[in-house]
């Protein structure tokens, strides 16, 4: 046996890789423009759920949007939209974060809307230079809405007393188990007029003179399809994410970025309601996860 054939063969294989090492990175070095893709999918809230597999908040897609607009190849940045909306101050917080990059990086961002853009997930949207849609897509819901139930009598017909201590005329505005005050409901509304002028400020800034209708069409809260959404100048274009992208960065490939998922739902364990939680810890996830799963099924999905 040649003991010099274990030498030979390494030194062989050595000059097989050596000899594509070059082309390969040469290869990698004209694979040309990106298109990063980041998807901002599910409701959005400050709280992500264990139980839900994909919530939209600044802590859950920061990693995703500075991966994104850090690529060296960069062309643009696509949002790939699909949500029904939630917080205002998330909403704001994750749009303001992408404009500040994408002024920082100097490249455009696309807005894609998917199933549905409505509400917070529109906001969203309008952080983008430009908007599009599929046809069938459900845009707009430019408005504000709260919601929460009544439980007055609950805690008497159940022998649990309630107790609550303030100091502060109005810490307990719209308790739950108290009757509801129509002082209370006019704060609210005031509340809610000032969060709506800015998201219709919001909306102008971003659309600018591209809106194509009267303010109480466009800001009533209504939601359009995609080709009525184009109308009324909420949308540039309807078509689909790819081909838009396609044809306006013919030599770009697309990289999809994701933000990270909860723990459970990475583990595939987003139904496991009692796993490592306390009773009353469950009881109040899957309340949130019905709470969420009602906003998507106001728009059909």
């Amino acid at each position: 046996m040649d003991e010099k054939a274990p030498q030979k063969f390494t030194d062989m294989l050595t000059g097989k890789l050596s000899s594509k090492l070059p082309g390969k990175l040469a290869e990698r070095a004209e694979r040309g423009p990106v298109v990063a893709v980041v998807k901002l999918h599910g409701v959005i809230t400050p709280t992500p759920s264990p139980m839900s597999r994909s919530t939209i908040s600044l802590q859950t897609v920061e990693s995703a949007l500075t991966r994104a607009f850090g690529h060296d190849r960069l062309s643009a940045v696509v949002l790939s939209i699909n949500s029904p909306g939630g917080s205002a101050t998330q909403s704001a917080l994750v749009s303001d974060r992408i404009r500040g990059l994408a002024e920082e990086k100097q490249v455009p961002v696309l807005a894609f809307c998917e199933d549905v853009a409505a509400s917070g997930g529109y906001w969203l949207a309008c952080a983008a230079d430009e908007i599009y849609a599929h046809p069938t897509s459900l845009v707009g819901s430019v408005g504000v809405v709260s919601a929460s139930f009544g439980l007055t009598g609950l805690l008497e017909r159940l022998g649990v007393e309630r107790r609550v201590h303030t100091a502060g005329t109005h810490k307990v505005r719209l308790d739950p188990f108290r009757p509801e005050k129509e002082e209370d409901v006019q704060w609210l509304r005031g509340l809610q007029d000032e969060l709506h002028e800015q998201f219709r400020a919001w909306v102008r800034k971003r659309r600018g003179g591209k809106l194509n209708g009267a303010d109480d069409d466009l800001f009533s809260g209504e939601i359009w399809t995609g080709t009525k959404a184009e109308e009324f100048g909420l949308v540039d274009g309807l078509g689909t994410l790819r081909d838009i992208v396609k044809q306006k960065f013919p030599e770009a490939h697309l990289m999809t970025v994701e933000p990270r998922k909860p723990l459970l739902a990475r583990l595939g364990m987003t139904s496991s309601v009692g796993f490592g939680r306390s009773g009353a810890d469950s009881v109040l996830a899957a309340v949130e996860a019905l709470e969420h799963r009602a906003m998507w099924n106001r728009f059909g999905l």
